[in-house]
C-alpha cells in the first residue's frame, strides 16, 4: 500500500513547465470539462457502450472491474495494474506530455494529484455531479482530492493512523500503551533498557511518515493557492514532533531498519520493533507478512501531542481520476463513481481495502469486525475513530514527488549524522523552495 516515490519523474518537470507557462497566458480549461454533464448523459454513455482504459495497481479493482462489466455489458474495462509506484507516475506523466496513449482512469496517491491538478493534467469531475459526493467521504480525503469548487478525483480509500504495538512485548515488560508521545519516548526507554535488542519502532527517515507525524501535529508548512506555494517548517507544530523524535534518535532507541525490508518484517515477527505509526490499512500487510506473530499486536489510538488531543493524520492513501485527455470521460466517471462512491465500495472493502467513505466506516458490520491477528479485537472501531478526528486544512505540495525524493538528502541525515532534525527539515526546506522558483512557482513566505 505505501510507497515512497523516490526519484522525481522527468516527465512531470517537462509538464510542470509547460503547463505553468500556459497558465501564465491565461490559458483554460477545456470547455467540455466546465460543461455540466447529467446523468442523463452518462447512462445514454453507458448504454451506448465502450471501452475504458483504466490505470491501476490496487487489486482490489478487479474485483469491482467485473462487477461493472456485468452491470454494464456494453462496457468494456481495461484494467492495467502491472505498474505502481514511480513507474506509473512516470508512464502516466509520459502519456500526458506525449498526448498519446493516455489511460481514461488512472489511480493517483493523494500526495501526488496536485502535480497533476495544477498542471491541467486531470479533468475536473465537478461537472460531472462529484461536487455533489462530498458528504460521503471523510474530510482528509476529500480536502485531497478537492480545490475550491473543482474535484480532481474520488477517494479510494484512506490511511487514518493508529499505533500498533505487539501486546506480548508490552505485557512482558510491563509497558503501559502510551497515549501521548511524551510517554512514548519514557516506553522507548523502558524497552530499551530492559532489553537492549528491542526497540519502540524502526526508522531511518521517510518522508511521508514524517509530513504524516507533522500532520498530526498540527504543522502545516505547504500553503499553496495555485501557483503560490509556500514552504515554512519553523512552527510550532513541527517542534513538537522535533522534539520528541530528536530524543529518540539521539538515545538510540530507534531501529536502524528499513520499512518494507525483510529486516523490517523480522523484526516485526520477533518483538524487536514493538510498535509501529501508520495507516489503518496496515493489518493485511501485518496478516501476510508476519503470519508468525498473530495473536501479539493490537491497535490503539494515535498518541497525542497534548494529552487529551484528539487529533489524528492520514498515511497513504489514493484517488481514481480522470485524465484531462481521456477518450471516454463520461463512461469513465461511471466507473470511478461506481467504485469509489457505488456498490464497488462494499465489495472492496470486504477484500480488505480500508474505506474512505463514511457509510462503510459507520457501518455496524464494519465496526463489529473481529480480527484473529489481533487477538479478536475490533480494531475499525479504532480507525473509524482515528479517521474521524483527521484535520482536514493540510496540503501537500504541487511537486511533493520531488520533495520527497530529496527527503533523505536533507532530513534523512538527522538519522545518519550530527545533523538535527531542525537543521534538516530546514534542508529541505530551502531545496523544495530553490526547486519550486526553478519550476516557476511563485514562493511566498
Amino acid at each position: 500500500m505505501r510507497r515512497t516515490t523516490s526519484r522525481l519523474l522527468r516527465g512531470f518537470a517537462l509538464l510542470t513547465t509547460v503547463a505553468l507557462g500556459a497558465t501564465a497566458c491565461g490559458s483554460s480549461d477545456d470547455s467540455s470539462d466546465t460543461k455540466a454533464v447529467s446523468a442523463g448523459d452518462i447512462q445514454a454513455a453507458l448504454k451506448k457502450g465502450g471501452s475504458v482504459t483504466v490505470w491501476a495497481w490496487e487489486p482490489t479493482l478487479k474485483t469491482v472491474a467485473a462487477d461493472f462489466q456485468k452491470k454494464y455489458p456494453k462496457v468494456k474495462i481495461n484494467l492495467v495494474s502491472e505498474r505502481s509506484g514511480d513507474k506509473h507516475y512516470t508512464a502516466l506523466s509520459n502519456a500526458i506530455s506525449a498526448g498519446k496513449g493516455v489511460p481514461d482512469v488512472a489511480q493517483v496517491e493523494y500526495f501526488a494529484l496536485g502535480q497533476y491538478s495544477l498542471t491541467k493534467g486531470l479533468t475536473d469531475l465537478a461537472p460531472y455531479g462529484a461536487d455533489k459526493l462530498a458528504s460521503k467521504y471523510t474530510p482528509g480525503p476529500w480536502n485531497a482530492v478537492s480545490d475550491g469548487d473543482k474535484v480532481y478525483g474520488l477517494p479510494m480509500d484512506s490511511g487514518p493512523m493508529a499505533l500498533f504495538y505487539n501486546k506480548k512485548v508490552f505485557d512482558k515488560y510491563k509497558i503501559t500503551v502510551p497515549t501521548t508521545w511524551d510517554e512514548y519516548l519514557d516506553a522507548a526507554r523502558k524497552l530499551h533498557k530492559a532489553d537492549p535488542k528491542a526497540y519502540i519502532a524502526n526508522d531511518t527517515g521517510d518522508a511521508g511518515f514524517t509530513t504524516s507525524m507533522l500532520w498530526q501535529a498540527g504543522s502545516r508548512p505547504y500553503k499553496v493557492d495555485g501557483t503560490k506555494v509556500g514552504i515554512n517548517f519553523d512552527d510550532a507544530g513541527a517542534k513538537k514532533f522535533e522534539t520528541v523524535w530528536q530524543k529518540l534518535i539521539d538515545e538510540k532507541l530507534l531501529a536502524p531498519v528499513t520499512g518494507w525490508t525483510d529486516d523490517w518484517y523480522k523484526g516485526l515477527g520477533d518483538g524487536t520493533i514493538a510498535t509501529l505509526a501508520t495507516g489503518a490499512w496496515m493489518p493485511a500487510n501485518f496478516i501476510t507478512g508476519v503470519p508468525n506473530a498473530s495473536g501479539d499486536w493490537r491497535a490503539a489510538a494515535l498518541p497525542a501531542w497534548t494529552k487529551g488531543d484528539k487529533a489524528s493524520a492520514e498515511n497513504g492513501g489514493s484517488s481514481l481520476a480522470v485524465p484531462a485527455l481521456a477518450k471516454n470521460k463520461e463512461l469513465a466517471y461511471a466507473f470511478v463513481e461506481y467504485a469509489n462512491a457505488g456498490a464497488g465500495v462494499a465489495s472492496r472493502v470486504k477484500e480488505g481495502a480500508f474505506p474512505a467513505t463514511n457509510a462503510e466506516l459507520q457501518s455496524t458490520e464494519f465496526l463489529n469486525k473481529e480480527f484473529d491477528y489481533f487477538g479478536g479485537q475490533k480494531a475499525n472501531e479504532i480507525f473509524a475513530q482515528s479517521a474521524a478526528n483527521v484535520a482536514d486544512d493540510w496540503s501537500y505540495l504541487p511537486f511533493q514527488p520531488y520533495a520527497n525524493s530529496i527527503f533523505n538528502d536533507t532530513v534523512g541525515k538527522a538519522y545518519v549524522s550530527g545533523t538535527t532534525l531542525a537543521d534538516g527539515l530546514k534542508a529541505w526546506q530551502e531545496a523544495s523552495i530553490k526547486y519550486g522558483k526553478e519550476q516557476g512557482f511563485t514562493i511566498e513566505k
